[in-house]
């Protein structure tokens, strides 16, 4: 499935999301026909394509945890 891109402005802060054609077309004919159940789908997307990409992250111990999150 095409991935949700983010525009940002020239200073990166976040303008607007684009979501493909194929998953809004997936969220109406689903529970998205109000605005609640559209933000709950695309809430469930998100957050199970987090998952997905954390599944392919390399497991870090508690040191390199630390070194990474201060780099």
């Amino acid at each position: 499935m095409s991935e949700i891109e983010y525009l940002t402005d020239k200073t990166g802060k976040p303008k607007a999301v684009v979501v493909p054609i194929e998953l809004w077309k997936q969220f109406l004919s689903g529970d998205g026909s109000s605005k609640e159940g559209l933000l709950e789908e695309i809430e469930d997307y998100c957050l199970s394509k987090a998952m997905d990409e954390a599944k392919n992250s390399p497991v870090l111990n508690r040191k390199e945890a630390l070194t990474y999150l201060e780099g």
